[in-house]
């Protein structure tokens, strides 16, 4: 699903990525056609993947793919039905292969070829405000409405039901039912992915989507970023206040309640039924177990298990966090 919107390089062989990165070919078959790019849960056999961190060595022990990046600290922990590609930097190799599979991935330029929803024949009740702007391949659902000035770029499915806004902006997303996107938000653009270096900075590409499950209400000027290698997801009944800004590769589970001036940086996980308090920052790649309460202001560096209630920084249980603050 991931790579529903993006063209695809469908001509990959192993040959071209040990040339693309300089590596020696001791392969007996380096003309191995490789079907894709994916991260280690989603990857199959004929995929590439990346190992960089032993915090995912159990979901890699269970792959079934066959090409890993990986360094010579981490060799230890590759499956031997998986061929490794040891690199100096696992993360900056990534980023050129993906570029290699899909290099339209780095372009957000506005989309030209968007025509005044007014004007098209295809779309049937719907109701839309003024300058309302749709692009090619785009589904829309039945009873919708659009505000004012809002813009649905290519590669956007959006279900039954749905309002969005003014001014909003939507690409690259697939969208339920019974969806209520408030005015000024942006969904779907590229994440804050790039690798800092004294001359340029490297851009990387991002080939995920949005999806935004049923029921969900995004309030007004939230940002969610699209994957970069996997979704960024909104569960069912989710409600996210103003001025929410969720990462690349974010999972957000079912009937989460997050008010206004959250943030939550790349790669983390939110179980179900989660309550987290305005200005509260999320820290990357942590899991946020269900039903967990986050007071306003926290700030969460750690994973939080089930159950928990949190608060302060770093964030730690609350009765704790009280006491210590009387």
């Amino acid at each position: 699903m991931i790579n529903l919107f993006y063209k695809k390089n469908k001509n990959i062989k192993l040959i071209d990525i040990l040339n693309l990165l300089k590596l020696e070919n001791n392969f007996k078959n380096s003309d191995f056609k490789i079907n894709d790019i994916k991260d280690i849960s989603s990857a199959k056999k004929n995929d590439i993947t990346f190992f960089h961190s032993i915090k995912y060595k159990h979901i890699l022990a269970k792959s079934k793919v066959s090409f890993c990046l990986t360094t010579k600290n981490l060799l230890k922990f590759i499956p031997k039905s998986c061929e490794p590609l040891i690199v100096e930097n696992v993360l900056v190799s990534l980023s050129r292969i993906t570029t290699l599979f899909y290099p339209n991935s780095t372009n957000d330029n506005f989309d030209n070829n968007v025509s005044i929803l007014s004007e098209s024949k295809k779309f049937k009740n719907i109701k839309f405000g003024n300058n309302v702007l749709f692009g090619k391949n785009i589904k829309i659902g039945k009873n919708c409405k659009f505000g004012h000035n809002s813009i649905i770029e290519s590669n956007v499915l959006i279900g039954n039901n749905c309002s969005i806004g003014s001014n909003v902006i939507i690409r690259k997303s697939i969208i339920g039912n019974n969806v209520n996107i408030l005015d000024g938000s942006i969904i779907g653009k590229k994440g804050f992915g790039f690798f800092p270096n004294d001359k340029k900075n490297l851009r990387y590409p991002h080939i995920g989507l949005v999806i935004i499950e049923d029921n969900v209400e995004i309030g007004c000027n939230n940002v969610i970023d699209r994957g970069s290698l996997s979704n960024t997801v909104i569960g069912m009944n989710t409600y996210l206040d103003n001025l929410v800004h969720i990462a690349h590769n974010v999972k957000i589970g079912k009937n989460c309640i997050i008010a206004g001036q959250v943030g939550f940086a790349g790669s983390t996980t939110i179980g179900n039924n989660v309550m987290i308090g305005g200005q509260s920052g999320i820290s990357g790649h942590l899991k946020i177990g269900d039903n967990v309460k986050i007071g306003g202001g926290s700030g969460v560096i750690n994973d939080i298990t089930n159950n928990s209630r949190v608060m302060g920084y770093p964030a730690k249980e609350i009765r704790k966090f009280i006491k210590e603050n009387k």
